[in-house]
Parts: C-alpha cells; sequence; structure tokens
C-alpha cells in the first residue's frame, strides 16, 4: 500500500485550517483521508474540492439522489472502498 504525508487536523494552520475547519466529517470527526492527501498543497485540496462541487452541485438537471447512486457505482465499478 502507499503511503502519503498528510497534514493531521491538529497540525493545520493558516489557509488549509481554514479548509479542514469546514470539511469535518460529523459522523467520524475529523476530515476524511481522500482530502487529507491533498494537505501539503493547499491548492490541490481546492482544486479537488471545485472539481468535486461542479460534478455533485453543479447540475441543475440531475437530482442529487441521481448523483450520488452515479458515484456510488462508479466508486463500485473502481474497486473503491469509500
Amino acid at each position: 500500500m502507499a503511503y502519503i504525508e498528510m497534514v493531521d487536523e491538529g497540525e493545520a494552520d493558516g489557509e488549509l485550517g481554514r479548509m479542514y475547519a469546514g470539511l469535518v466529517d460529523p459522523e467520524h470527526g475529523g476530515v476524511d483521508e481522500i482530502l487529507k492527501i491533498h494537505s501539503l498543497v493547499p491548492a490541490g485540496l481546492r482544486g479537488h474540492l471545485g472539481v468535486y462541487r461542479s460534478a455533485m452541485v453543479d447540475t441543475p438537471g440531475l437530482p442529487k439522489v441521481e448523483r450520488e447512486l452515479v458515484a456510488v457505482a462508479v466508486s463500485g465499478i473502481n474497486g473503491c472502498h469509500y
């Protein structure tokens, strides 16, 4: 398994700390690792969030439940447990 260095929530400051503050998953009380892999380059995290929001929010012709179903199906096809 690959290892990617990440900045934990308690160590994040500045722009990264502000971004993390809005990304805490209430179910487990922390920032998801899929987001934290971008922590060394906050601009990469901003880009990741932009793509996600574009796909999951900026598609008004597709209801939210259908967007989520597409995401689950694609994750399953890709063998992603997330």
